[in-house]
C-alpha cells in the first residue's frame, strides 16, 4: 500500500467519525427540541463537527462546559461504534472559531506585555483547547509558555525571552 493510500483510508475513517458523531449529536439534537444543522468536515488529522443555528448557547453552556461536555460523548459514541479513540472536535454555533480568536489575541497580547515588562504572566485557567490556541499564539509571537497547575484548574504561563 502506497503512502496515499494509507492517507485515503485514513480520511475515509475520519469521515466515518463524523458521520457517526453527526448521527449522534442529531439524536440529541432530537431529543431536546433544538434546531441546528450539521456541517462535517476533516481538518488536519481530525474530524470537525459543527452544530450550526440559531439559539443555541445552551449547547455551549458558561465558558464551553456543555460544548466540552458533549464533545465527550460524542467522542465515547464515536469510540463504541468504532473501536478507535477520536480526536474528534465539535463546536456549536460558532463558540470554538470565535473562541480562537479571543484566545489568540489574548496570546498576542500577553506575549507583548511580557515582552515588555520582562516578568512572567499567568493566565486564568483554560481546557486543553483553549491553551493551545494560548501557546501557539505566544509562539508565534516569539516567546515561550509553559502550562501549570492541574486540570481543571491547568493554566498557562507566558515566559519573557
Amino acid at each position: 500500500m502506497s503512502q496515499t493510500d494509507a492517507t485515503e483510508v485514513d480520511v475515509q475513517a475520519l469521515e466515518q467519525e463524523g458521520e457517526i458523531a453527526a448521527d449522534y449529536i442529531e439524536g440529541l439534537l432530537d431529543i431536546g427540541d433544538f434546531d441546528g444543522d450539521i456541517d462535517m468536515d476533516v481538518e488536519g488529522e481530525r474530524a470537525m463537527v459543527a452544530v450550526v443555528g440559531a439559539d443555541l448557547d445552551e449547547l455551549v453552556g458558561k465558558r464551553g462546559e456543555v460544548l466540552e461536555a458533549l464533545q465527550e460523548l460524542t467522542r465515547l459514541a464515536v469510540h463504541r461504534q468504532t473501536g478507535n479513540r477520536t480526536r474528534l472536535m465539535l463546536d456549536v454555533g460558532g463558540y470554538r472559531e470565535r473562541r480562537r480568536a479571543e484566545l489568540t489575541k489574548l496570546g498576542e497580547d500577553v506575549a507583548a506585555e511580557v515582552r515588555r515588562s520582562g516578568e512572567p504572566k499567568p493566565l486564568a485557567p483554560m481546557t486543553p483547547f483553549e491553551r493551545k490556541i494560548v501557546h501557539d499564539a505566544v509562539a508565534a509571537a516569539g516567546l515561550t509558555s509553559e502550562s501549570e497547575g492541574e486540570e481543571p484548574e491547568r493554566f498557562v504561563v507566558v515566559l519573557p525571552a
